[in-house]
């Protein structure tokens, strides 16, 4: 492939972990003259990084990669007014950004890592449409879906404007990548893009493939149903309490949540508030490189997402991870996810929602030898290898890049 100057537009950028670091480090490795147009880094707790800050390291060098940093405002905890503050200066900040870029320098290709705020495609659509370079969408979350399932937003008004902003970025993107093949009829719904659509999905950590020597969460003795990332309104805990719940006289049995985000302290709250502190254990946050040593000491490895029909279109990107750990997995999300898992036959899937059945999953796989367990295990890691190899997904890449 031709070198290329390529512009990354993302709202989270190292330290923050987000896929767009691979790609951006990765592509800088491979001969191209990577920027990344990015923010403050803030997330998930809410407050600058240490280090970072309005004054400080708007603007460096990792890996050869180029970083500007736009202002944003702290998303806090658990306050949606923060968020929509943070969301909203991201998006002033990066048109600014943005509109200093294009009259600077001259790129050959933009490349839009789209999670929530959809709103950081105006930035690179500016780009695109001023330079007249080909643009590449991500779509890692469906947009204005993801408002109404993660927030219960129901204005027809405000659904409205998102769904034509993001027909918009769909117009003026050379190729619309998708993380989930289910995402392609939300997408075809909008217009007629379904010459634009490749399946792009995520890939597995090079760091979760090594063993570090950093700290791990101390679990207990017995046998560990362990969830690792984002702890939030969308994950469903309310459900998963409710199946803890059940379970909780087999005292045996532990639910062992790694990670944080904006309902952790709801459910720390639930836990005490519903005797489940000797199940049910929260145990905090640790870096990517301390995965591999902490699923090892899982017995299975759970996700969930709440009912709602944008979550039956996606794979979220901890199934991957959780497949290269090689240990069973329990899902209780509709749709693609529980395809897949009943496809590979590396756990079990249950509907969305459905306490009882995820509680007998977990009893069931309780139940099983630790060989039995082996064997689905082994069959995600296989699968893993095989498909979301991220050499595999790179060269992919370049190939739509430089078509």
């Amino acid at each position: 492939m031709t070198c290329k100057r390529i512009l990354l537009v993302t709202q989270y950028f190292q330290p923050e972990n987000f896929k767009c670091n691979d790609i951006a480090f990765e592509l800088q490795r491979r001969g191209h003259e990577v920027t990344v147009l990015t923010a403050i880094p803030n997330y998930p707790q809410g407050k600058f990084f240490d280090g970072y800050g309005l004054f400080k390291r708007r603007t460096e060098v990792l890996n050869g990669v180029h970083i500007i940093r736009g202002f944003v405002v702290p998303r806090g905890k658990d306050s949606k007014i923060l968020l929509a503050l943070n969301y909203l200066s991201y998006l002033v900040s990066s048109c600014f950004i943005a509109l200093y870029l294009v009259l600077r320098y001259r790129y050959d290709a933009v490349f839009v890592h789209q999670v929530s705020p959809v709103t950081i495609g105006v930035a690179a659509t500016f780009v695109k449409k001023i330079q007249r370079i080909p643009m590449y969408f991500w779509v890692l979350d469906l947009w204005p879906e993801s408002l109404t399932a993660a927030i219960g937003m129901r204005n027809k008004y405000i659904l409205g404007f998102f769904s034509k902003m993001v027909q918009w970025f769909y117009r003026n993107s050379d190729k619309i990548l998708i993380s989930s093949k289910g995402f392609e009829r939300s997408i075809c719904e909008k217009g007629n893009f379904a010459s634009k659509v490749v399946y792009f999905p995520n890939w597995v950590d090079s760091a979760l493939t090594m063993n570090a020597d950093v700290e791990t969460p101390t679990v207990p003795n017995g046998f560990v149903a362990m969830f690792t990332g984002n702890i939030g309104e969308s994950q469903d805990f309310g459900t998963v309490l409710k199946a803890a719940e059940q379970l909780k006289d087999n005292t045996n049995i532990h639910f062992v949540i790694v990670g944080n985000g904006r309902a952790k302290g709801w459910v720390e709250d639930q836990i005490v508030q519903r005797n489940l502190s000797a199940t049910v254990h929260c145990v905090g946050s640790y870096p990517l490189e301390a995965m591999p040593a902490t699923f090892a000491k899982a017995d299975v490895l759970f996700a969930a997402l709440k009912d709602e029909p944008v979550f039956a279109l996606t794979v979220p990107a901890k199934i991957q991870a959780y497949m290269s750990a090689g240990k069973p997995i329990i899902t209780m999300i509709n749709g693609e996810t529980k395809e897949l898992i009943e496809d590979i036959g590396c756990g079990i899937a249950v509907d969305a929602g459905d306490a009882k059945a995820f509680a007998d999953a977990v009893l069931y796989l309780s139940q099983m030898s630790s060989e039995q367990r082996s064997e689905l295990g082994e069959k995600g890691r296989t699968f893993s290898a095989k498909y979301f190899n991220f050499e595999l997904q790179m060269n992919m890449l370049e190939t739509i890049m430089n078509d």
